[in-house]
């Protein structure tokens, strides 16, 4: 018989009375209106998928419910998707130029009746939610706009000469909303450098209260000769310029 179903309210409630609170599962059964076989079977479900208390904030509860119930009810003989190695995309995913979308590119191709894309993605970073704690950052709208180079060049072809130059690509990206623009520049030297930004800003329509550069001593020393400034001043030797997003 499939397992009973229990809302993913309850489920979060059970959980933070029982690692939070420290109550018996007859105290939670008699809590939240439920048998206690019910809880004890919704601990073992959260147990099973490495589930504690407090769960991810980004966890929802369409992930929350396919971590605790995959397979449950399923008819016999049915197919069940194959479960991607995610400590594998996990790693794969600090190499340069790798994205989630080519690794489920990978996936479909050798998995042609697996999750889709928005389903995959969901369900990876439910498991990386699973990790050890990371410090989160909020960004206020138009507070920050985060630059550099992708490290990584694209060849360019000159439509006269036929000739083939690599290409540098700048990135520029809102913190807020990861709304980017990017660009290929002929080099990274410091014009090329400050054009980007001018066109970025341009492109954003506006100019956020900071600009916040990787590496800023390799952002503007690299690939010109030019030298590194000591901090981040106006190339204009002016006062710095605040401003806010319009």
């Amino acid at each position: 018989m499939p397992a009973e179903r229990v809302s993913m309210r309850r489920i979060r409630e059970v959980l933070r009375l029982k690692h939070e609170g420290g109550a018996s599962d007859r105290q939670i059964a008699r809590s939240l209106s439920l048998a206690r076989s019910t809880v004890a079977l919704t601990l073992e479900r959260a147990a099973a998928a490495g589930l504690g208390w407090p769960l991810p904030a980004t966890l929802t509860d369409r992930v929350l419910e396919a971590m605790l119930y995959a397979g449950a009810g399923r008819q016999q003989g049915e197919r069940r998707k194959s479960e991607p190695d995610w400590a594998h995309i996990h790693h794969e995913l600090r190499r340069p130029g790798v994205t989630l979308m080519l690794l489920w590119e990978e996936y479909r191709q050798r998995e042609p009746d697996g999750y889709r894309y928005s389903r995959w993605c969901e369900l990876y970073r439910a498991w990386e939610g699973r990790l050890s704690p990371t410090m989160r950052q909020a960004h206020p709208a138009g507070e920050r706009m985060f630059v550099d180079y992708a490290g990584q060049t694209v060849d360019v072809v000159d439509p006269g000469t036929g000739e083939v130059r690599p290409a540098q690509i700048f990135v520029a990206v809102m913190g807020a909303s990861n709304y980017t623009y990017a660009e290929a520049t002929a080099t990274q030297s410091l014009p090329d450098w400050i054009g980007a930004h001018v066109r970025a800003l341009a492109f954003m329509g506006g100019v956020p209260a900071q600009l916040v550069p990787d590496n800023p001593k390799r952002s503007y020393g690299a690939s010109g000769g030019d030298p590194a400034p000591s901090s981040l001043e106006p190339t204009d030797g002016g006062a710095p310029c605040r401003s806010r997003m319009t």
